[in-house]
């Protein structure tokens, strides 16, 4: 047992995320004596988005270091890995580890991030059947992509599709399989969809959309997927790739307001004043967040707010912008994907080069972009979303991009 006379910043998790708050209250100048990181991951804070790219065997683990330990030292920072947090006791502002150890705080910070969702398939619990979420995942996928041939990945979001793309590369004959009509149906319209389904068919990869699975069989190691029109793909590792959901037991088991996540305001503060949230396992009104850019905003805000800096900035969620980059085709989206019954669309395409855009416009301000193959454009068509730009001086040519733009005006 460990007691402290000096009760720390204490912070539960060490993602992407927590890592930037951790920069950020370095560089701003925090007032804590000692911040202690407690991970549960075996490994400090690491580049997740490089996950796939180093599944595909396109960079070394080494190069998905975030900071070397000698940063951590050099800024007094205590991290212990494999030792999550396993209970909180807000009236003693207390927290206790998995390895027994307690640590009193002065602030605390959840950043427990997300765990992958499950179908609830029969056999989801035999051997061979995995998520593609951490570093211990990947690992385990690169050793099965050496020593199996056929994969089978369910979920045809950018998380699955990364992975489908990653074992193909390493040699396996990989077979998606998408509830929805169109991949990516959060981030592209239809036409895109089949687009970027052309697209990866072209360079090996089985698609199937619209496509249920109803189980998963086998005696110990799974051998097939039964789809639920009764047709069954024989298989030798199973992917699933369907949705995260926030990481919120430790919040909710401590007494903290929590609904589809741990929910906090606009600086990042949950019910109790002492205890902040942040990253996969917060909600803000009714969002939640699965990518790192609306995590990097609030380590932000939080970083000032516990700096005591005057006049902090509060969270505000944006249109958040995906890039995405799937066997090296590059897409874009911000905003809505669908046109409403006041919205103008300007699409373009070029099926020979795999290159697809659409605009949505309403009012002379632009609300939408989808960019598939070409997505040059897309970091200025997201600040015209961000900014609400009236962009009728150039809405004709809007679609050729900024320098086009900017020369006709």
């Amino acid at each position: 047992m460990e007691h402290t006379q000096t009760p720390a910043l204490v912070i539960c998790g060490h993602g992407m995320v927590a890592q930037r708050l951790l920069e950020q209250l370095v560089a701003t100048g925090h007032p804590f004596s000692r911040i202690v990181v407690f991970n549960g991951e075996p490994f400090a804070a690491y580049n997740r988005i490089q996950l796939s790219s180093l599944l595909a065997n396109q960079v070394r683990e080494s190069e998905l270091e975030l900071k070397p330990r000698s940063w951590f030292r050099q800024h007094k920072i205590e991290v212990y890995n494999r030792e999550p947090v396993t209970a909180i006791e807000p009236h003693q502002r207390r927290v206790t580890t998995a390895s027994g150890r307690t640590l009193a705080y002065h602030t605390l910070v959840l950043a427990t991030g997300a765990s992958p969702s499950r179908l609830g398939l029969p056999g989801e619990d035999l051997d061979g059947v995995m998520t593609f979420r951490d570093l211990t995942d990947t690992r385990t996928l690169i050793h099965q992509a050496q020593t199996h041939r056929r994969a089978v990945v369910i979920g045809g979001g950018f998380l699955g599709l990364e992975a489908a793309e990653g074992l193909r590369a390493r040699g396996m004959d990989v077979t998606i399989l998408h509830r929805s009509g169109h991949l990516l149906n959060r981030q592209l319209n239809p036409a895109a969809g089949e687009l970027l389904k052309h697209q990866l068919q072209q360079r090996g990869l089985t698609v199937l959309t619209g496509t249920e699975p109803a189980a998963l069989l086998g005696k110990h190691q799974v051998q097939a997927v039964q789809l639920s029109d009764g047709t069954v793909l024989a298989t030798d590792l199973v992917v699933l790739a369907t949705g995260i959901h926030p990481n919120k037991a430790l919040a909710e088991a401590a007494g903290l307001a929590c609904d589809r996540g741990v929910q906090v305001d606009s600086q990042m503060t949950t019910s109790n004043p002492h205890i902040h949230a942040l990253g996969e396992c917060c909600q803000f009104q009714e969002h939640t967040f699965g990518l790192v850019e609306p995590g990097y905003e609030q380590a932000a805000v939080l970083a000032r707010h516990l700096c005591q800096v005057s006049g902090s900035p509060s969270f505000t969620p944006g249109e958040i912008a995906t890039r995405l980059k799937i066997s090296d085709l590059p897409i874009f989206s911000c905003g809505p994907i669908t046109p409403g019954p006041h919205t103008e669309t300007i699409e373009w395409q070029d099926y020979a080069q795999a290159v697809y855009g659409q605009l949505l416009v309403e009012h002379n301000r632009l609300t939408g972009a989808i960019l598939l193959g070409d997505t040059s454009s897309g970091p200025w068509y997201s600040g015209l979303i961000r900014s609400g730009t009236d962009i009728s001086r150039y809405r004709d040519t809007i679609a050729f991009g900024k320098p086009y733009c900017d020369a006709a005006a």
